[in-house]
């Protein structure tokens, strides 16, 4: 209950008043007091000085030295003519006649006059008559004052005392009027303070309902501003820093979700573990590179103890590197901490780099096949010209002219290799650019039959062509499409043996047109006919070099067709041989 402000406030207008009262109480009382008494010592001065008063104490009368009275009863005739200017009234201020011991002779108060006791002031008297003891003293709960009196013969002492019972009626009431001052301030203080601190607490408590509403995530509500003190700057500080967390927490939010977004989407596999090796986050990516299921239950060492225990990973000052073959892929592992310095836990990279093995075996082989297919034409034409030249004159014209024969055919090969290797680097860097037109598919397969078909009767072959009628017209790059063409019946005709039947034939489907060339030939394997497009790739590389193939006409003639949104591949057939078959879109390439 005394914590909350409402409380404090009040609790300190409370002390306040207090404070205020008895620091007040306090010093009026004390005022009370030194004004008594200054009183006193003045009013006893003011009389006492009175040269009439002192003459009529100290000079001795005739009716004294005759004996008819005594000198006590003298002053006391004195001390009671002037007993109102010395403010005696015989009950709270008295006057006693002592003699020079203190004892007492006479007095206005003959109860207590016997009883007198010996005060500061009465006992300097006693001890020096030459002083008049006036000392006040604020703490006695007594005035009095002490005058020695030389009458004649005789020393007296006139002793007036105050009991200051008047002082403490008066203090008396001081008293209940401050306490009563005090509950009445305490009241309109208690009733101040709460309309006080309700005026100041209402908003901190409107700000503090709102800090929870803030930190619960509502951002909804804007604190109403009723005021234009510090309070209301604070509230409408509140309300700007309330906007701004909440943009920045949508900014956080978008961002995350982003992050979320790229991390469940993204090729590479990431698995983030704890510092006790506990799965944090992993994406689907992971999973399926790694061919098991990721869960909150997997540990690091289920997955990667292998590559690298979990404590060196943590402790390592950069990255860890790692790989591993997973079925037919290979993959490449990066493991580094995500935060060093307080080892929070570990962070898993997942590269997919199958096709990067491939492509970088697929490059060493091309770069072999291309060493060797130039290689061979090269060694024969130095062979032929190193034997030319050795028996230059001694040969017989046949024999040179059979030489030179073989080394323009080599050079012929050479040329074509460095040709077919030169359409395809153009074809990579996209430097070849097709000059797409419409024309005639139909005119386009019966060019190519008329321009085999020489060809092929050279070799025995019965060729046949099989079209559908009314074949649209196509937009593509009709150069490049008779080239596929022609590599694909030229490969029919060559690997066929003499005397084997081919058949050419087209039609269309749907948007598209097709033409297949099949044959009763060699064919190729099941295993084999995947790679059959591949750069340099041969089934059988002896058959193939002596027909002079260079093993590039299909894989330019699979880049023609792919460049041109095609297909081209080969089709399965229960008798021997081989089906290739071609499809174009009618309305050429980019077209939907």
């Amino acid at each position: 209950m005394i914590r909350s402000l409402h409380m404090k406030i009040v609790m300190i207008m409370v002390l306040i008043i207090l404070s205020l009262m008895t620091v007040v109480g306090a010093f009026l009382i004390n005022s009370v007091v030194a004004f008594y008494l200054n009183d006193f010592y003045s009013q006893i001065s003011t009389v006492v000085s009175d040269q009439d008063l002192y003459r009529d104490l100290t000079q001795e009368t005739a009716a004294e030295r005759s004996g008819e009275v005594s000198g006590v009863e003298m002053l006391e005739q004195v001390l009671g003519a002037y007993a109102g200017e010395l403010g005696v009234n015989g009950s709270n201020r008295n006057y006693y006649i002592l003699d020079e011991t203190g004892a007492y002779l006479a007095g206005t108060d003959d109860e207590y006059g016997p009883r007198l006791e010996y005060t500061e002031n009465l006992l300097a008297v006693i001890r020096d008559r030459s002083v008049v003891g006036d000392e006040s003293n604020v703490a006695a709960d007594y005035m009095d004052v002490a005058i020695p009196i030389d009458r004649g013969d005789g020393q007296y002492i006139i002793y007036i005392r105050d009991n200051r019972d008047t002082v403490d009626e008066l203090n008396d009431q001081l008293f209940i009027l401050i306490m009563q001052a005090l509950v009445f301030g305490l009241v309109i203080s208690v009733l101040l303070s709460l309309v006080l601190s309700k005026t100041m607490v209402t908003p901190i408590q409107r700000l503090t309902d709102g800090a929870e509403r803030v930190a619960g995530g509502d951002f909804s509500d804007k604190l109403e501003v009723t005021s234009r003190d510090e309070i209301g700057v604070l509230t409408n500080t509140f309300n700007d820093m309330a906007q701004q967390l909440k943009d920045t927490i949508q900014q956080v939010e978008n961002e995350r979700n982003k992050l979320d977004t790229l991390f469940l989407h993204m090729t590479d596999g990431v698995v983030a573990f704890s510092s006790e090796g506990l799965v944090i986050h992993a994406n689907p990516a992971a999973s399926d590179m790694l061919g098991t299921s990721i869960d909150n239950t997997t540990r690091y060492h289920d997955l990667f103890s292998d590559i690298a225990a979990l404590d060196s990973v943590l402790s390592a000052p950069d990255y860890l590197e790692g790989e591993r073959v997973q079925g037919e892929r290979y993959l490449e592992l990066l493991l580094a901490p995500f935060d060093r310095e307080s080892q929070a836990g570990a962070l898993v990279v997942i590269h997919d780099v199958t096709v990067q093995r491939r492509n970088e075996e697929m490059r060493r082989e091309f770069v072999a096949n291309v060493s060797h297919e130039l290689r061979t034409p090269l060694t024969n034409i130095r062979s032929y010209a190193e034997t030319l030249s050795e028996n230059a004159g001694q040969m017989p014209p046949n024999t040179e002219k059979k030489f030179l024969g073989v080394i323009l055919n080599e050079s012929d090969r050479m040329t074509h290799i460095v040709q077919d290797l030169l359409t395809l680097s153009r074809f990579d860097s996209g430097h070849s650019e097709l000059k797409l037109g419409r024309f005639s598919f139909t005119g386009a397969v019966n060019d190519l039959y008329n321009a085999v078909y020489m060809e092929a009767q050279k070799h025995g072959h019965a060729i046949e062509l099989k079209l559908e009628p009314e074949l649209p017209e196509i937009v593509a790059d009709r150069e490049r499409i008779l080239q596929v063409m022609m590599n694909v019946v030229s490969n029919a005709i060559k690997y066929t043996p003499n005397g084997g039947h081919i058949v050419i034939s087209a039609g269309k489907q749907a948007d598209r047109v097709w033409m297949e060339v099949s044959d009763n030939g060699i064919g190729i394997p099941e295993a084999d006919r995947a790679r059959i497009f591949e750069r340099f790739y041969r089934v059988d590389k002896a058959r193939s070099r002596e027909s002079g193939g260079t093993g590039l006409g299909l894989s330019i003639a699979k880049e023609i067709v792919d460049r041109h949104q095609g297909v081209l591949t080969t089709v399965a057939k229960e008798e021997p041989g081989l089906t290739v078959r071609m499809e174009l879109k009618v309305e050429g390439p980019g077209h939907e």
